[in-house]
């Protein structure tokens, strides 16, 4: 069978013998790679709706970068003066779901720690091995940046705590992938799909077949597992294997638990799968974060909390917990991934 296949966290085009209406586009945006395909249009078709959703891509990522110029690193600048600052109608909507989803959370999912990331180093186009600034750190988290410290009317926000800092890395892939799948509805594509560093959202068929995509080994440079990718569905994974730093022989990721400071430990990554809802990207790039950083014994009660059905965990010691309903998409790659298999049983 021919099919395109689209690892989570890199792209390859199976080569075939005939050719396709297959058009294939590339960037780099929101500091990862992005991948964009059509199905079934010309090449002059192809070529002019994934260059406009990707213009649309760059825009969005320079506006809500956090530590260069832009929308949002203004407002961050006003709330540390403790001013109020004006902001967008579209960014205000953004931040209320953020506050929604952190909320849900119960913190965990946390955009109002930049001053953490950035204390880790990870608010840079590069990053490495740093010295840990404990006692900021701990100053950091006494301060206790949550997202309910906004207050959004008017047009306006301001923080009742100086300290909130945003940063939307977990969640603006997701919410660029719900842009983009509008944009390619508006425009009468009827397959595609975009791939944004690991959040990947499908339209249509890759011709006779769906979709198909790979999840990737976090320790290993290929995918672990594949599955089908139905039209309107979306899928990420969370994982400590990308951005991350090594230190006294300890991984540090970029993923930080708002509880203690401290990147999240124990897990390599996490896998959601999310069915066809409108806002489908955000919830396949923010709701792996919670599970990511919940202690072993309470992944289980994340996955309820952000109420999802599909997810595979890859823990540190390489177990794979996986609920049955994933189970059943999944098609293992690696030779060994079964016998590493826990069953998480759904909570009632």
């Amino acid at each position: 069978m021919r099919y395109f296949f689209a690892c989570i966290c890199c792209i390859s085009l199976l080569s075939c013998s005939l050719k396709e209406p297959l058009y294939h586009n590339q960037s780099y945006v929101f500091g990862t790679l992005v991948d964009i395909s059509t199905y079934g249009e010309t090449d002059a078709e192809g070529q002019n709706i994934t260059a406009t959703i990707l213009r649309e891509f760059q825009n969005l990522h320079n506006r809500l970068h956090a530590w260069k110029p832009s929308e949002l690193n203004g407002i961050n600048h006003q709330i540390a003066q403790g001013n109020s600052a004006r902001v967008a109608p579209d960014i205000a909507d953004m931040l209320k779901q953020s506050t929604q989803y952190s909320v849900q959370s119960g913190g965990l999912f946390n955009p109002a720690i930049g001053e953490l990331i950035q204390t880790w180093g990870f608010q840079n186009d590069e990053f490495h091995a740093l010295s840990i600034d404990t006692k900021k750190i701990a100053t950091l988290v006494k301060a206790n940046p949550q997202m309910t410290d906004l207050i959004i009317e008017d047009n306006h926000i301001t923080s009742k705590n100086r300290h909130v800092q945003l940063d939307l890395g977990g969640y603006a892939k997701g919410y660029a992938l719900d842009v983009g799948m509008t944009m390619l509805k508006n425009q009468g594509v009827k397959n595609a799909l975009i791939n944004i560093g690991g959040n990947v959202i499908a339209l249509g068929k890759h011709g006779e077949h769906p979709w198909r995509v790979g999840i990737q080994h976090p320790r290993k440079p290929n995918a672990i597992a594949a599955l089908n990718l139905e039209s309107g569905w979306a899928i990420g994974t969370s994982g400590d294997y990308q951005r991350y730093f090594m230190l006294d022989g300890k991984r540090y990721c970029h993923i930080i638990d708002p509880r203690t400071g401290i990147p999240a430990q124990g897990t390599q990554s996490v896998t959601v799968l999310i069915p066809p809802q409108a806002n489908a990207g955000v919830l396949s790039d923010v709701t792996s974060k919670p599970i990511f950083i919940s202690e072993p014994n309470k992944k289980q009660e994340a996955i309820k909390r952000m109420n999802v059905k599909d997810v595979m965990i890859i823990q540190e010691n390489g177990d794979i917990l996986i609920t049955p309903s994933m189970l059943k998409r999944i098609e293992w790659l690696e030779p060994d991934a079964k016998t590493h298999l826990q069953i998480l049983q759904s909570l009632s």
